[in-house]
């Protein structure tokens, strides 16, 4: 079956690339979850719109990670989560609010699916989360939980 990516999937490919699969795994799995769509010629003009958000996401090399990494690990980083008495969270920080807390300290725009939580963050205070740049470049944000 032949399909394209709408999304990377993890050993399979990237958005915009057009791979082939098992029927079974196609239909079962990665068209249900919009991972991907079938492959039609008027669906493979969809995949420059594809390509192009890919692109404008995409860190350019290593050396553009390693750029990025000093600008991340030069952050200060202040979350700001609804919190109980003694500092326990009502809820959990997530990827996006991390990517967003991000951006408001005046970093990099970075995809969501590149940050890795050291677990479940549920209570205030100074937590490391790390954020996968590029195969060989991880960068670690100091992130502080506040009450709001």
């Amino acid at each position: 079956m032949k399909l394209i990516l709408t999304r990377e999937v993890p050993g399979l490919g990237l958005a915009g690339d057009i791979v082939e699969v098992a029927d079974g795994y196609g239909r079962n799995f990665l068209v249900p979850r919009g991972s991907a769509i079938s492959w039609t010629k008027g669906a493979e003009k969809q995949i420059s719109q594809i390509k192009r958000a890919r692109d404008a996401r995409e860190i350019r090399g290593l050396d553009h990670a390693k750029e990025i990494k000093n600008q991340l690990e030069g952050l200060k980083v202040t979350l700001k989560a609804r919190a109980g008495d003694g500092g326990k969270l009502f809820g959990s920080v997530t990827q996006a609010d991390v990517v967003s807390a991000v951006k408001a300290a005046g970093g990099p725009v970075v995809d969501k699916k590149r940050v890795h939580l050291p677990g479940h963050i549920k209570t205030t205070g100074d937590h490391t989360v790390t954020i996968e740049l590029h195969s060989d470049v991880v960068a670690s944000v100091p992130v502080s939980v506040a009450a709001e």
